[in-house]
């Protein structure tokens, strides 16, 4: 397994473009808009410039992983010879089955199709294709390049050998994968979510500001970002998108978006992304982002 193919230039998806190219993998990183594969090759190089200058890597490096990427606008091109193809499209399940399709019959037969999706079903999006036997999941945390955990999950029909192979695909990138099974969030969304809703709940009710919910949870708990913090890190959208499809898939109550979530997000107080969400990441506050924590 040589040919990796990433669908989606963002934060995901340049992000595990630059983990399997500098790891020696061939990669074609596929977007429908020419701007995103800039920007997202441009993060890419900020990212190697980084590390280069603190030594982690050298030069050659940088450069070899550059030259293992290679950027397409159609899926055709992208897809002629990938041995993996991972998915790494908006949080929508409509979409992700539009594109699992069209991957299924643009990729060759042996093609193995994973998606980053961080709570969508699995089984569903297996369900489009003609190899749900080949469908896995690969859940990478962001940032990527950084974080050490791949979240493995098994659709229904997701094959032992197919999953045998991803397992030791994330070891050979330098992460340490977890095998979980297809159930709403998974476990890494169904554990954090809710943590990050009742966070959000306190706020609402007036039992804690933001700066001190975070604080508690940072000082008392050993967590290295509050939940706020983290809420934002994230993408207040992407949490709730998150909390809709624990709440539809479980049907319990503990599960519901906190009104104050829906209201950010209908106003676009997204978090880091937006410049705004629970902290205020404008020039103009000379906010300090989440992202310099794991530089």
């Amino acid at each position: 397994m040589k040919n990796i193919t990433v669908i989606g230039a963002g934060t995901m998806g340049n992000g595990i473009a630059h983990v399997f190219a500098q790891n020696g993998f061939q990669v074609k990183l596929v977007d429908i808009s020419e701007k995103a594969l800039e920007k997202g090759v441009a993060t890419i190089t900020r990212n190697l410039d980084r590390l280069l200058s603190k030594e982690k890597i050298s030069l050659e490096t940088k450069e070899s992983t550059l030259s293992n990427i290679n950027c397409h606008t159609e899926l055709t091109d992208g897809l002629s010879n990938a041995d993996l193809v991972v998915e790494a499209a908006t949080e929508n399940v409509d979409l992700k089955k539009n594109i699992f399709q069209q991957i299924d019959e643009l990729s060759p037969e042996k093609a193995i199709l994973a998606t980053n999706t961080s709570s969508i079903s699995i089984t569903q999006i297996a369900a489009v294709t003609s190899r749900p036997d080949k469908v896995i999941g690969m859940h990478f945390m962001n940032p990527v390049p950084i974080m050490k955990l791949i979240e493995v999950i098994r659709g229904y029909s997701t094959s032992d050998a197919v999953t045998k192979q991803i397992m030791e695909l994330s070891e050979t990138l330098g992460k340490v994968p977890v095998e979980v099974n297809d159930y709403p969030g998974f476990i890494a969304n169904r554990i954090l979510m809710p943590m990050i809703n009742e966070a959000i709940y306190s706020l609402y009710e007036g039992v804690a500001g933001v700066y001190e919910i975070d604080t508690v949870m940072k000082l008392g708990m050993a967590h290295p970002m509050g939940p706020l913090q983290l809420a934002d890190f994230i993408g207040l959208d992407v949490c709730l998108s998150i909390l809709k499809v624990l709440f539809d898939g479980f049907g319990n109550p503990k599960y519901a978006p906190c009104p104050l979530l829906v209201n950010m997000v209908t106003a676009g107080k997204l978090g880091v992304k937006s410049g705004e969400g629970f902290y205020d990441y404008t020039a103009s506050r000379k906010a300090e982002t989440i992202s310099k924590q794991f530089s």
